[in-house]
């Protein structure tokens, strides 16, 4: 558990008070924090949660010039389309499911490749998937790195405040962040440049990296329907990169525990199934904390999980080799236990005569 507990950087205000419970710091300490954090002036080892948060303000350009210039309602569906469905789902196959969980193998890096580029590049992976471990080990306790318990700013600053990896690790405990990211294909720094980086990524190669990424989806989407589109789109994947920073805080009830029962079965932590997250993404969160390995965690008939069914097709192509599915292990562990309580006939220990069940 020691390398749980250490392998993030704590924040100025730490993980937990003097009580030994969560520590919940001020607005003002937050974003003391978190200009702290992207601060390559102050420290170069900044330069990830810098990057990814400049990658945001890079797109709201193409924004602006959306509505102000390029404004129509067909390339406003568009826009929805891909910034809710399309990269919300994406999210799902590539960030959690396989570079935090690997509940799938690709076959060769050539699909690999081709899975993490499928929408424009804004979250690094490093950043997501160690975090998210310890999101996993930590459930909202101290040390989680977007405790909804903290509040609104605590989640949505996260990224920068309380998931970049702890700049002092020992040798052995970067070896074994470079085993968790390795699957992912990222190129990582040797412990010498980690020490001069902060980070697990290398610079050079995560940054060429993006600026290849979206020069390829901008000449994609310019050939497609001009620059209008170009703006719709990607001003729409800044407005996600925004709104993907809020989902722990609603993922986990604000919180609270607004875990219903027959519902939300996993009762280790406050993560709830949504249905917008789910039916756009595929994320059904409860179900997820369950069992954080599946490939699918849309379980039941109505619950719709177009990353599973992504993954699936990858599968039937051969592109994917091997996942894992829980679905059957739900049933048989939460489901079909009360359907079997249920549809069983009851008998009366007196007469033998079958009992009508009613409600």
């Amino acid at each position: 558990m020691a390398f749980i507990h250490d392998v993030l950087e704590a924040p100025s205000y730490g993980w937990k008070n003097a009580d030994g419970e969560l520590s919940k710091p001020t607005q003002k300490q937050l974003l003391r924090e978190f200009l702290s954090r992207i601060n390559i002036f102050k420290d170069k080892k900044n330069w990830l949660s810098f990057t990814a948060w400049m990658m945001v303000v890079a797109l709201s350009p193409f924004l602006y010039f959306f509505i102000f210039e390029y404004f129509s309602v067909s390339r406003l569906i568009i826009a929805f389309v891909y910034s809710m469905m399309v990269m919300g789902t994406h999210g799902t196959i590539w960030y959690h499911r396989y570079c935090t969980h690997g509940a799938y193998k690709f076959r060769n890096n050539f699909w690999r490749f081709v899975t993490q580029n499928l929408t424009l590049k804004i979250i690094p992976e490093e950043i997501y998937a160690i975090s998210h471990h310890v999101h996993h080990a930590l459930s909202d306790t101290p040390g989680d790195p977007y405790n909804a318990q903290g509040g609104f700013l605590y989640c949505f600053l996260a990224d920068a405040n309380h998931q970049p990896v702890n700049r002092n690790l020992t040798e052995k405990h970067f070896e074994r962040c470079i085993k968790l990211m390795k699957h992912t294909g990222v190129t990582t720094n040797t412990y010498k440049q980690y020490q001069k980086w902060g980070s697990i990524a290398n610079p050079l190669h995560m940054i060429v990296g993006v600026i290849a990424n979206w020069a390829f989806w901008f000449a994609v989407f310019y050939l497609l329907g001009g620059i209008g589109l170009v703006c719709a789109i990607f001003g729409a994947a800044g407005v996600w990169a925004v709104g993907v920073r809020t989902f722990n805080y609603e993922g986990h009830g604000k919180g609270d525990d607004k875990r219903r029962e027959g519902v939300d079965y996993n009762t280790k932590d406050m993560s709830i199934n949504q249905v917008w997250p789910g039916i756009v993404a595929g994320e059904w969160h409860n179900n997820h904390h369950l069992y954080p390995k599946s490939a699918r965690s849309g379980f039941k008939p109505y619950q719709v999980d177009s990353a599973w069914y992504y993954i699936k097709f990858m599968s039937l192509i051969g592109a994917v080799t091997h996942y894992h599915d829980a679905k059957a292990q739900f049933y048989k562990d939460y489901v079909r236990p009360d359907i079997k309580a249920i549809v069983e006939p009851a008998y009366c220990p007196l007469t033998g005569e079958k009992l009508l069940l009613t409600e």
